[in-house]
């Protein structure tokens, strides 16, 4: 039997949580404070949330005080990176405060000057003053950045802080002479310092601070040495700690738990530790009372650092989890929150564990209520266990989640119910996002879907607004950049940037060549159709009218308008013709609109107008072409369109209406810039001047040429002194059609070169110049007036200058070029040379180009990254290979060598960015050709590399030349072996990213556009560009892979429990629906018949996740002819755009198909009792509301 634990007698001895833990002197009475912070700084394994903060009662033995420390010491517990992030967070804040300034100013501008003078000046002194603090909390974040780079804290200094306080023991004799401070941890031996610790917590009576201090240098020294750990000698260890934890003081005991937690090594040492009785004296710290915070906070980590450990979770004990369920049903409990979150931990991991201690209930509880702060993350662990019929025998039927949807349609009872149904509406989005999700919504006849669309019926404002952001959630509708005009009851036929959306979209990056469309299937559209099935089945239409009809405020009911207006689109985008063609009509609305005599009929048919005026705005707002996606995958048409000018003039204005003109921009009348009319000059620029006659007239008879070059010369600090502003940015865009202006015409050319404008900025150039002997002590491009002021406009003006060849030789003439070669080449002026490369024009043939292929080779790390940038908008434009070929053509070929060149960079980055481009611009096949032609190396990238080399195989020349190579041979044998084991996780994460919504980082200012996100997408697929080729075609049936995948589906298609098995059948199915996409992949569909037992996994299939993949793969299938005609035998139906192209959606007629899913009873059913699942609730209209019942 093993000997009974003892209690020590005879100390009362307090700890401390901290891993470095200071240590201040007593106060005289040896009392201390009732409070104690004992969070660690630092996250070791099983450390959780700082906002626990526990508190510990008086007491009248020792403690130890932390309220005394010396300056030093408290100088010393704010760590570098709550400074860091302190300065990030000012930062944060004032940049806020200077764009809210900045669109205030805006504002502003457009009113009458002399009304708004005293708001201007008062807005730019605030804006100027959140520019000074900007620019001085960016020096101070610096000045941290480099010290600590430079600082290097000493070992002796380290030491000391890890041991803060030596006790008189034996430790003395590895110390001799030195002080604390002089110790050098490298050269200690931790196996002496151990067992000195070990020796100095023998000894008894001491005070509390001396084992808190013994128990830190141990936790220190574990640090130091990780490996020490590993050689521990438990016998005495064990019994070491042992003795803490039976100690008289919390404190002491919390000292305990956090050594043992640091002592974990794996699942044996668990095992050495429980047989120390530890996990009595968790049960017996965590059922003390709240005043025994500390105890209490270490004796869960102890427990969550079990997880951390692989098998670990195998150690916790049943008798341990079912206090931890105490614990979260304890609404009161400060320990709530982080024992919700293990028992969502445990449950993942051990899911029997959880059940056998009840569990399940209270996390159910937890994701309804509101309590829980993320709510939806339980909604994934309830997800997790519905996917495979062994987990989810767990639980009873999914009614585990029906408590959320229940939030929706009760009487709000407190004034927290807001809060519950907008916690509520997290879980139910999170549902809408997933496959096991969207199952657990079809159950019970779609009864939870119905149970969100009937809570339209409710005219209460705080349900109403709370369900139209939640539908907008769902059905991931971005509303478009006019809906807050519109929502705030302007017209829409009054927004010209509306109406200017479709004239830009030759300005888009993205390309949109029909054969790039089909390429990339996108999922998450392909998913959204079928939650929009899902909804428009259980009738969100007829609801969405009732609740435009019967809207509480006029806010909510033009809210219900855009919605509908934005679900029809949909509907029109996503789903089969002969399903959407019945909803564009409205029949119902229709009806009410021509019953004339009817009190309804007025207000019908206002609703028929405005649900028109949306159609017919977001159509202009896309373009509304065939195939073309929602608002939400265009992101950057409004801030393109925001530039264009609202006003549109005639280049062919008569003289007398120019005139006027000319007179009420206000140019003529004032040299005060600040009273232009700033929205007249531009159009007047770009309309009236680009006639030779009217500019001719503008130079010579008047001086509004004259005085728009003297408000730009840099010396007459007016433009060059003006904020770097947003609002500001409009005095760049007109000095750049100005200069473009001049240079379509002679005379304009002569004019430009007689001004003193591009003689000035030369002259600020050569200050930058090395060789031209021109200094100063405030140089115009000076880093902080590059920040602050519009300097930087004045390469944006040189861009210009460079895209003409009269303009190339005006630069030459003032020796502007040669400066630019030596710019380039300083040191530490980064942002001088990103502007400066940013701004060029590279499509002639001339120095530009130059400079920027030398800048890419011996530029810095950032520099090279931002001019391989550069070249995208070059490299993705048609390409003409032809030996007389000018223009656009010749400039893509010159972008595609010179990226092809990075390839070779020393830095992986500029690589991998250098890569991404050259995939983006194959998608052109003359691209294609010639980046195969210039026969890039990639073995060096490895799997970076591996993409563009698969858009190789997509052409005949790409498939010879690698396989001269030797690479599609073994590329092959590859993907057959491994790699499409690895696609499957690559798509589901990719799936996953996209469904979570994530907001993209900021773009920085010296990128020209961001990166293409490809989340959502099909990635490439090795068998999917194998088959785009009659080459590759023949070597798939001679190696006979396909028939191999094929048998593995017939074989292993119904799978439910083995988890490789069922990730080898998802591997399959990709590799299958990739080749079936394809026009020359579809026969061999058609040879195997396989397309039957894909549509009867996603149809029978127990595995969410598979039926799910198996969806997928259909809608892959369907972007063929051939595959299109296959499913409609099966009688599934696709969607197809306007010229019969599939868009890669499809349905099967009879929807419900989808969502059959054996139904499951509990494992364990004498602990529930069943609850009838449906609540009929009766509203005013005598309209029956159906919910789940609360768990």
């Amino acid at each position: 039997m093993t000997p009974p634990m003892t209690r020590p007698t005879a100390h009362s001895v307090s700890g401390h949580t901290q891993d470095q833990s200071l240590l201040p002197p007593q106060l005289k009475d040896h009392r201390s404070h009732s409070t104690t912070n004992l969070v660690s700084k630092t996250l070791p394994p099983g450390s959780f949330s700082s906002e626990l903060r526990p508190t510990v009662s008086r007491v009248d033995h020792g403690r130890i005080d932390f309220s005394t420390f010396d300056s030093d010491q408290a100088a010393s517990t704010v760590t570098t990176e709550q400074r860091l992030a302190d300065y990030r967070d000012k930062i944060e804040k004032e940049t806020k405060i200077k764009i809210g300034s900045e669109n205030l100013l805006e504002a502003l501008n457009t009113k009458n000057a002399k009304q708004s003078r005293d708001q201007r000046r008062l807005v730019e002194s605030e804006l100027n003053t959140s520019n000074r603090k900007i620019a001085q909390l960016k020096l101070d974040l610096e000045a941290e950045l480099q010290r600590v780079k430079e600082s290097t804290v000493s070992p002796a200094n380290r030491l000391s802080f890890a041991i803060p306080q030596r006790s008189p023991s034996n430790l003395t004799l590895l110390q001799g002479n030195l002080e604390p401070e002089e110790l050098d941890p490298e050269s200690e031996s931790p196996s002496y310092v151990l067992a000195e610790i070990l020796q100095a917590l023998e000894t008894e009576d001491m005070k509390p601070d001396y084992y808190v201090s013994h128990a830190n240098e141990l936790v220190g020294l574990f640090k130091r040495h990780p490996a020490l750990k590993y050689d521990l000698a438990w016998s005495i260890f064990g019994l070491r700690m042992q003795m803490m934890l039976l100690s008289d003081s919390r404190e002491v005991i919390a000292a305990g738990y956090r050594v043992l937690r640091h002592a974990i090594t794996d699942r044996k040492s668990l095992q050495t530790i429980r047989a120390h009785h530890t996990d009595f004296l968790v049960i017996l710290s965590l059922v003390k009372e709240a005043k025994a915070m500390v105890e209490r906070e270490q004796a869960l980590k102890l427990v969550r650092a079990f997880l951390d450990v692989k098998d670990g979770v195998h150690e916790v004990a049943p008798s341990v989890v079912r206090i931890i369920v105490a614990i979260a049903e304890h609404p009161e409990d400060r320990l709530r929150s982080i024992s919700i979150m293990t028992l969502a931990e445990l449950l993942i991991r051990s899911p029997d564990l959880v059940v056998a201690a009840g569990g399940i209930g209270t996390l159910a509880d937890a994701m309804g209520n509101g309590a829980y702060q993320a709510p939806e993350t339980l909604a994934a662990v309830f997800l997790h266990l519905l996917d495979l019929p062994a987990r989810r025998g767990l639980l009873r039927s999914g009614f585990e989640l029906s408590l959320p949807f229940a939030a929706f349609t009760e009487p709000p009872t407190s004034s927290a119910h807001e809060d519950r149904m907008r916690s509520s509406a997290k879980v139910v989005a999170s549902l809408f996002k997933s496959w096991s999700g969207i199952m657990t919504i079809s159950l019970h006849d779609f009864l939870p879907a119905r149970s969100v669309v009937s809570s339209l019926l409710i005219d209460a404002v705080a349900v109403r607004s709370i369900v139209l952001e939640l539908l907008f959630d769902i059905l991931r509708i971005k509303p478009p950049s006019w809906s807050s005009s519109f929502l705030a009851g302007r017209r829409l036929t009054t927004y010209g940037r509306v109406t200017n959306l479709k004239a830009n979209d030759h300005h888009k990056p993205s390309s949109n060549d029909p054969e790039e469309i089909s390429k990339r299937m996108s999922l998450i559209e392909h998913f959204s159709a079928v939650v929009l099935t899902i909804l428009l089945r259980v009738g969100l239409l007829p609801a969405l009218m009732h609740a435009e009809r019967d809207a509480p405020n006029l806010a909510l009911k033009r809210k219900t308008t855009l919605l509908i207006g934005e679900v029809l689109k949909l509907a029109n985008q996503l789903l089969p013709s002969e399903w959407s063609a019945e909803l564009q009509v409205l029949p119902d609305l229709f009806h009410q609109a021509t019953a004339f005599g009817q009190d309804e009929r007025s207000q019908a048919v206002a609703t028929v107008y405005q649900v028109d005026s949306v159609n017919r705005t977001l159509y202009r707002s896309v373009g509304g072409g065939p195939g073309v996606k929602s608002t939400r995958a265009d992101e950057f048409e409004p801030i393109k369109s925001a530039e264009q000018p609202k006003v549109q003039m005639s280049a062919n204005m008569d003289e007398a209406q120019f005139r006027g003109l000319l007179m009420e921009c206000q140019v003529l009348n004032t040299v005060n810039y600040t009273k232009w009319r700033w929205d007249l000059i531009q159009p007047m620029i770009e309309g009236p001047l680009t006639n030779s006659r009217r500019l001719d007239e503008a130079m010579k008879a008047t001086k509004f040429v004259h005085r728009l070059l003297g408000f730009l010369r840099p010396f007459k600090y007016r433009f060059s002194d003006a904020k770097n502003t947003k609002p500001n940015q409009r005095y760049v865009r007109a000095g750049c059609a100005l200069v473009r202006t001049l240079l379509l015409t002679p005379e304009g050319t002569k004019y430009l070169a007689e001004n003193k404008m591009v003689r000035q900025i030369a002259e600020c150039l050569a200050q930058f110049d090395r060789m031209s002997g021109i200094t100063s002590t405030t140089p115009l491009f000076s880093p902080e007036r590059l920040a602050d002021t519009l300097v930087g406009g004045y390469f944006a003006i040189l861009g210009v200058l460079c895209s003409d060849q009269k303009g190339l030789q005006l630069m030459e003439r003032w020796k502007i070029i040669n400066m630019f070669y030596h710019i380039v080449e300083l040191k530490g002026r980064d942002d001088l040379i990103m502007a400066l490369l940013t701004n060029l024009d590279y499509t002639l043939d001339s120095h530009p180009r130059i400079i920027l292929s030398k800048a890419m080779i011996s530029g810095s790390k950032d520099v090279r990254i931002a001019a391989t940038r550069i070249l995208r908008k070059y490299a993705i434009r048609p390409l003409d290979t032809s030996p007389t070929s000018s223009g656009s053509g010749e400039c893509a070929a010159w972008a595609i060598r010179l990226l092809v060149t990075q390839l070779y960079d020393p830095e992986i980055e500029v690589c991998e960015i250098a890569i991404k481009i050259l995939e983006e611009a194959c998608n052109d096949n003359n691209s294609l050709e010639y980046v195969v032609k210039c026969r890039p190396a990639l073995d060096h990238l490895g799997e970076i590399g591996a993409p563009l080399l698969l858009r190789f195989l997509s052409t005949s020349v790409g498939y010879h030349y690698l396989d001269g190579l030797d690479y599609i041979t073994k590329e092959m044998d590859d993907w057959f072996l491994g790699r499409n084991d690895t696609y499957v996780t690559l798509v589901e994460a990719s799936l996953a990213r996209a469904l979570a919504d994530i907001p993209e980082k900021a773009v920085s200012m010296f990128e020209e556009t961001p990166e293409p996100q490809d989340f959502g997408l099909v990635p490439p697929h090795f068998y999917r560009e194998l088959t785009r080729t009659a080459e590759g075609c023949e070597l798939l049936k001679s190696k006979g892979h396909f028939e191999e995948f094929v048998a593995t589906i017939q074989d292993f298609g119904m799978e439910e429990e083995d988890a490789e098995t069922i990730i080898k059948v998802k591997g399959c199915l990709w590799a299958v629906g990739n080749v079936g996409s394809m026009e020359l992949g579809a026969p061999f569909l058609e040879q195997s018949d396989v397309t039957q037992h894909i549509i009867e996994i996603a149809e029978k299939s127990e595995v969410l996740t598979l039926r799910g993949t198996a969806f997928f793969v259909l809608g892959l299938i369907s972007r063929s002819l051939h595959g299109q005609e296959i499913l409609a035998s099966y009688h599934w139906d696709g969607t197809v755009n306007m010229l019969g192209e599939s868009l890669g959606y499809c349905l099967p007629l009879d929807f419900t198909k989808l969502f059959n899913v054996r139904q499951w009873g509990p494992t364990h059913p004498s602990s529930h009792t069943q609850t009838s699942p449906l609540i009929a609730l009766k509203s005013n209209n005598s309209t029956t509301l159906l919910i789940f019942p609360a768990s």
